[in-house]
């Protein structure tokens, strides 16, 4: 057996606390009778009383409120498989980490932003599968087109300019990469979502962008930056900046997004630009996904508990009735019960 909330088993603590409240009740209630002090008159008075009766109904009580917490527990056993055909987009999303990506004109500075819009959107994907491909001066896939977005996070986590010792960007090349990771033998539309700061001045991504295009591909690119851009800092392994990059002139380098680079490339696709400088980016770009028409992704078996907590509950509630039926006196022509009087008796002497 399993339970769908197990976090409600704790609740179980009552059940131990009952039992210790119910005999400190008894024994109070004991205490009050002796006080009465004429044992006949206590025998006359509790001839009638179903004292067996009342150990069945505390019983009951007990065993209805712990069913009672296993139902909230949500109890499963048994499985039921069902084939579900998946339906979404393939989405590769091509992440620059190139130095220039650890500009701080975008808070904290582009990239960890980049990676907090990634996850972000994985969280608000439905049903669409992501890959990932890493791009600075080469390129690669990360991690294939998945629906577990869960073991995806963990690799978006360590994207970081070192994973690539070639310095450069090269869109064009992160374009072609990233194609490469769709599956020609599914029907849903294939898309690559290019998150940099656009600056290129290796390869030709407008080429690549065609090549996408006719490939049946929809690029979506967002630009990380400013036009009036912002130097990259040099950090030491401690993470403090001890300087900024510089060019051959010892001229501070100004990294700036280049905007009209990846709306062309967006605009050859059929696709869109976004800033992500504008709050509603990543809003804009999801729903523009999700305006794609869904295609199969394939068909995967859904294996589940089932849930039984409506049979424990059944049972807690034929216990509550039975106890409401079990009557508190005896009938006339019951014989009397001495073993309560003996208690009471025991009570009394002592």
């Amino acid at each position: 057996m399993n339970f769908a909330q197990p976090e409600f088993l704790t609740l179980l603590l009552l059940v131990p606390l009952a039992v210790v409240g119910l005999l400190w009740a008894d024994r109070q209630r004991k205490v009050a009778l002796n006080q009465l002090g004429d044992p006949d008159l206590l025998y006359r008075l509790s001839a009638s009383v179903n004292w067996r009766g009342r150990r069945i109904k505390t019983a009951l009580w007990l065993v209805a409120l712990t069913l009672m917490i296993l139902a909230l527990a949500r109890p499963t056993w048994g499985e039921d498989v069902q084939e579900i055909e998946q339906q979404g987009v393939q989405v590769m999303v091509a992440l620059d980490v190139s130095e220039s990506m650890l500009a701080e004109d975008v808070l904290p500075n582009r990239l960890n932003r980049a990676r907090l819009e990634i996850s972000d959107m994985m969280n608000r994907l439905d049903g669409d599968e992501i890959g990932l491909v890493l791009f600075s001066g080469a390129s690669y896939i990360q991690f294939p087109l998945t629906n577990d977005y869960d073991t995806a996070r963990t690799f978006l986590d360590n994207a970081r300019p070192g994973v690539i010792s070639r310095p450069g960007t090269v869109i064009g090349d992160a374009i072609r990469t990233a194609m490469t990771g769709f599956d020609d033998n599914l029907s849903a539309q294939k898309v690559v979502v290019v998150f940099t700061d656009g600056e290129d001045a290796e390869t030709d991504p407008i080429v690549a962008a065609q090549q996408a295009a006719d490939a049946g591909v929809i690029i979506y690119a967002v630009g990380f930056g400013t036009d009036e851009g912002a130097p990259i800092p040099i950090k030491d392994a401690q993470g403090t900046i001890t300087g900024y990059k510089q060019d051959a002139n010892g001229e501070t380098v100004m990294s700036r997004v280049d905007a009209d680079l990846l709306q062309q490339i967006a605009d050859i696709t059929n696709g869109a630009y976004f800033n992500a400088n504008q709050s509603d980016a990543l809003t804009n770009l999801l729903n523009s996904l999700n305006a794609l028409q869904a295609g199969s992704l394939g068909q995967h078996l859904d294996i589940r508990g089932i849930e039984r907590f409506q049979s424990v509950l059944f049972v807690a509630l034929m216990a509550l009735i039975i106890i409401e039926i079990i009557p508190d006196r005896q009938s006339k022509s019951a014989t009397p019960r001495f073993w309560g009087w003996r208690l009471i008796r025991k009570g009394a002497s002592s």
